[in-house]
Formats: C-alpha cells, structure tokens, sequence
C-alpha cells in the first residue's frame, strides 16, 4: 500500500455513519470540504441505529470514515486492492479495528480523539470544582427545602488553588486537564504514568511520582488513564485506601482502571468524595448506591460530548484525510507502536 492517493480528487471515500450522527459530526462546510477531496458516498438511511459497511469496500474504495455508529464488521473485509486508510470519527478504534489490520498495512486515524480530550478534560474540571465548592450538595437542600440555612448559607468550602491534584495517566484528557487546572492557579501537581519522560513532566509542569505516593498526597485524584494490561484495576482496594479522609476521586476516563467495589464502599462510608462519569456497567443499577449520595457527583458518561466537540471531530477527520491523500504528515495516526496504549 502506498502512503498517499497518486489524484486525491480521484479518491472514493465511504462514510459509514448514520445519516442522524453524521449531521452531528460533520458540519455542511466539512461536508464541503471532505466532497473536495473526492467522490463521497454516504451509508444508506435504513432506519437503524448501525450504518454497515457495504460488499466490496476494500475493492472499490481508497478510504473508510467510521465512528459510533458505525455497525461492527469483520475485520477482513478490510482487506483488498484498494483500501489505503481510515478515519475514526469518536473516541478508541478498538471496538472496530483489532490491531492486526495495522500490521498488515491499514493506516488508521483516531481523528476524534483531540476535540474529545477538550471536552473531557472540560466537565474533569467541573466537577473537580463542584465537589471542592459543595455545589451539588448546596443545590439539593435550597432546592429541597427552599430555607437559606438548610441550603448551605455560610458554609465554607474549598478552593483549587491550594489543592495537591494527581493525575493518573498523561493521556490528551490528562495534559487538557493539566493545563485547565493550572491555568486556574493549581501548583502542586503529581501524576502517574509510565511512558512519560521527566522531559515531558517539567514541560506540563508536574512531579512524577508512583502510585501510593500519589494516593497518599492527592487532594483530588483525576483518572485519565486508557484500560491496558497495565492500568486494569490498578486503583485496588490497597490504593483507594491510602487516599486521605475528604479527597475526590474523578473519573472520566474508564471504570476498569478501579476497584470499583472498593471505591464505593469508600463512597457509601462517606470517607472520600467522587465525581464519575463511567462505571462497570451501563447504564447505572436503578439500585446501584452511588444514587443519592451527597458525597457523589455521577453523569452518565457524557464527558466528551460537547456540541463543539462533535464539530471539531468531524473537522479533524477531514483534515486527517487531506492529509493522508496528498502525502502531508498526519497528527493523530494510530500505530501498532501505540495501539496497546490507547482508549
């Protein structure tokens, strides 16, 4: 295969995505623009929630767009005389795209993944400073009883500036976050994380530290680390344990990377505070006991889901394929080098 369209305009492009996803995701400029770059067929609207990738694909066309939508396949259908490249319009490729299809020449973008770290990094953030302020709390009572003492009237909280944030995992979301929280006066910044280099730890700004230690200084401790052989459960029961009476733990990033068991039992003690986004299975028990917890913030896994995002991700894919189809350098490739480490 070779690294780029011999007549970018002569490129054939499917876009398997739901007609309803796609007006999400690509705005009519980006249309515009990926249509510029060559003949642009859309999945059929069948009405279903999943677009399929039609018969012949990789005979007949150069590039594959997907995203969440698109319905799952067989991986080699992948395979043919013509297919060079895709672009993954949401977050990981793995759920699509197994690892071997790098290895055998497929290149593949994970073009949705930086609008996305924004997004996620983002709500991180709020609901670091809604748990530091006691917002949700404050806002339950006044709108509960509607009586100005019940509510939280004089109650003093927390500010982020002199909080100790660690930070597992220096994935996109981790460095986002980084940067937000900084730029809001955070100093004591710790963080986790195996393939940083100190290089990259005085450029962001943090302290490398191992796990317990991190544990053990973090007021706050936001996850942002992808589920790997290495980081699936790696917050255990031991770890959790070491986090001090009253810090918060976030997470945005992947259920599995806690014990959760343990982190609720944290939670229902009343020992620690949380903000999550994800947990181990979705949609949320009805009876699950985070439900009504004045110490628990929960969304339900909505972290990269901005209407500026979802713009952004489709514009992002466009700008990858222009890319690959004149043989310029491409920002967010995925590799087999770095598979393993992404989510």
């Amino acid at each position: 295969m070779t690294d780029s369209i011999d007549a970018p305009g002569a490129a054939r492009i499917f876009v398997a995505i739901t007609p309803r996803e796609l007006e999400v995701l690509y705005s009519p400029s980006s249309l515009a623009r990926l249509r510029g770059l060559g003949e642009v067929v859309l999945a059929p609207d069948t009405g279903e929630l999943r677009a399929p990738l039609p018969d012949g694909l990789a005979d007949e066309y150069d590039v594959l767009i997907t995203s969440w939508s698109t319905a799952p396949f067989d991986p080699s259908v992948l395979s043919g005389t013509r297919l060079k490249y895709a672009a993954h319009t949401a977050g990981t490729v793995r759920g699509l795209f197994p690892k071997h299809v790098l290895e055998q020449g497929l290149r593949l973008a994970q073009g949705g993944s930086a609008p996305m770290a924004t997004a996620v990094a983002e709500l991180a953030l709020t609901l670091t400073l809604v748990l530091l302020r006691d917002v949700h709390s404050m806002d339950r009572r006044l709108q509960a009883t509607r009586d100005w003492a019940a509510g939280g009237s004089g109650t003093l909280t927390h500010g982020i500036r002199e909080q100790t944030i660690g930070v597992v995992g220096l994935s996109r979301v981790g460095r986002e976050y980084i940067s937000m929280a900084r730029g809001l006066g955070v100093r004591d910044l710790l963080a986790v994380d195996p393939f940083a280099t100190q290089a990259d730890a005085e450029a962001l700004g943090v302290q490398l530290v191992g796990l317990a230690e991190l544990c053990e200084r973090s007021d706050v401790l936001a996850i942002h680390a992808p589920v790997t052989d290495q980081t699936d459960g790696m917050l255990d029961a031991d770890m959790i344990a070491l986090l001090r009476d009253g810090a918060i733990v976030l997470n945005t990033a992947r259920s599995a990377v806690v014990d959760m068991e343990a982190l609720t039992a944290e939670l229902v003690a009343g020992r620690l505070r949380a903000g999550l986004d994800v947990f181990d299975s979705e949609p949320l028990a009805a009876d699950s006991p985070l439900y009504g917890l004045d110490n628990v913030v929960i969304t339900p896994h909505v972290a990269g889901g901005t209407v500026e995002a979802r713009l952004a991700q489709g514009a992002g894919v466009v700008d990858e394929i222009e890319a690959f189809l004149t043989g310029a350098p491409l920002r967010h490739e995925v590799t087999a080098e770095i598979y393993d480490r992404l989510s």
